[in-house]
């Protein structure tokens, strides 16, 4: 398995685990519209993503990466929005080679922190992070406001 940057060449893939990354997090299939974002992605350059490359090829995984601003620590940070593994790859590394890529990136670009949310019941990707090094934020909540 090769871990590399995302290409546009990849765009088709990608958007196949995109969409079941998706669907893992309960939003309807809809591959269109996850190559679409992707594709917007790619043409803005506003994102990173690496992928996780089985070695006969095909992708096993992905990761995006956001940058962003932490304003109390005067430096960049990336938020890491998306993290999946195709479920047949699963519990083959593949996860934590995409957060090492990512964490290597991160560390090149001068940031400061690689920040990531997971779902309440995601136990195994807990315990990845956790394992990683990540630190569960007891300090602060999170909220939102949704646009009416």
């Amino acid at each position: 398995m090769t871990v590399r940057s995302a290409r546009p060449e990849d765009l088709g893939e990608l958007a196949r685990l995109f969409d079941a990354y998706r669907v893992f997090y309960r939003q309807p299939s809809d591959r269109a519209a996850a190559e679409r974002f992707l594709r917007e992605r790619f043409a803005r350059g506003d994102s990173f993503v690496f992928v996780a490359e089985h070695a006969g090829g095909g992708l096993a995984g992905f990761t995006q990466l956001y940058p962003s601003l932490s304003s109390v620590s005067l430096a960049q940070i990336f938020v890491l929005n998306d993290l999946f593994v195709d479920p047949d790859a699963r519990r083959g590394g593949v996860g934590r080679a995409l957060l090492e890529a990512a964490h290597a990136f991160a560390r090149a670009r001068g940031a400061v922190r690689v920040t990531l949310e997971t779902a309440r019941d995601n136990a195994s990707a807990q315990r990845l992070y956790e394992t990683l090094g990540y630190e569960r934020d007891v300090a602060f909540f999170r909220y939102h406001w949704r646009i009416p």
